[in-house]
């Protein structure tokens, strides 16, 4: 059994700069990983069986975004392998925190090495972009500044920071809020470099928190917190999250914490922790 991590990520700010006319919106955004991940066990099989032993609740198994990895990656190459996959689950679902992508992602680096195929990166990451927007970023490996639907990757450094993430108790649709008619898409797209993470937002969320008041509430908890740099929405939500530059301040905010209100506290990485899986 062979076991890897699929971090989450954070939106430090997403912006909608227009919409193509095939209905992909044009984003500009930065990604963040955290140290909150799940983890992906694999054993290969001779037989060319993909054989997922944990599915999700709610999502038939050829639907599941490791699944339908495993199969791209099969597909692509004709291998006569398979392998049997294990995910142990813990970033939330519909919480704008990339667990799925990652999940994919993951899984197209794990089974690239343990089948031995040595697919480079672009090819990794052209099949990534098949299975969803989100997907390339934690294949590309860095913390990045994207364009384009998020598939136009450069690596950014960031400083150290830590973040407490609250989970409010809904599920987000991304499409939903994608399609919505409140949603402004005329963000003037800013140049990178410079850019400050600071200075931007989150267009989604104001729809988001207009629809799920659970958003709302938390949002405007964590902004009245001291010590914070952002305080904003991930991705289409429902996950919000501040920051913070010491783990001590996070923590003491945590502490804070009401009652009727979940989260955790993570530690920004510098970089995928695959990463040297994928420049080999």
């Amino acid at each position: 059994m062979h076991t890897f991590s699929a971090p989450a990520k954070l939106n430090l700010f997403l912006h909608v700069v227009g919409r193509k006319p095939d209905g992909y919106h044009l984003l500009q955004t930065v990604f963040r990983f955290i140290d909150f991940s799940d983890q992906l066990s694999f054993n290969v099989r001779a037989d060319g069986v993909i054989k997922l032993h944990t599915p999700v609740s709610g999502v038939p198994e050829d639907n599941d975004l490791c699944v339908r990895a495993a199969k791209l990656l099969k597909q692509e190459i004709h291998t006569d392998q398979g392998a049997d996959i294990f995910l142990q689950k813990q970033i939330p679902m519909g919480g704008g925190l990339g667990g799925g992508s990652s999940d994919a992602a993951t899984t197209l680096l794990a089974l690239n090495h343990l089948w031995k195929l040595n697919l480079d990166k672009d090819r990794l990451l052209g099949l990534g972009l098949q299975l969803g927007a989100d997907v390339p970023v934690f294949i590309f490996g860095n913390n990045a500044f994207a364009e384009g639907i998020g598939e136009k990757l450069a690596a950014i450094d960031l400083p150290a920071a830590w973040y407490l993430v609250l989970v409010p108790p809904v599920q987000v649709s991304t499409a939903e809020i994608f399609a919505s008619k409140e949603l402004t898409r005329n963000t003037l797209p800013i140049k990178i470099p410079p850019f400050s993470v600071w200075q931007g937002h989150n267009d989604l969320e104001a729809v988001v928190c207009q629809r799920y008041p659970e958003v709302s509430r938390c949002l405007e908890w964590l902004k009245q917190l001291e010590h914070t740099t952002i305080s904003r929405m991930s991705g289409s939500g429902s996950c919000v999250f501040a920051e913070f530059a010491t783990e001590e301040d996070a923590q003491v905010a945590f502490k804070q914490l009401p009652a009727n209100m979940k989260g955790f506290i993570a530690k920004g990485l510098d970089r995928h922790p695959l990463h040297d899986l994928m420049n080999e």
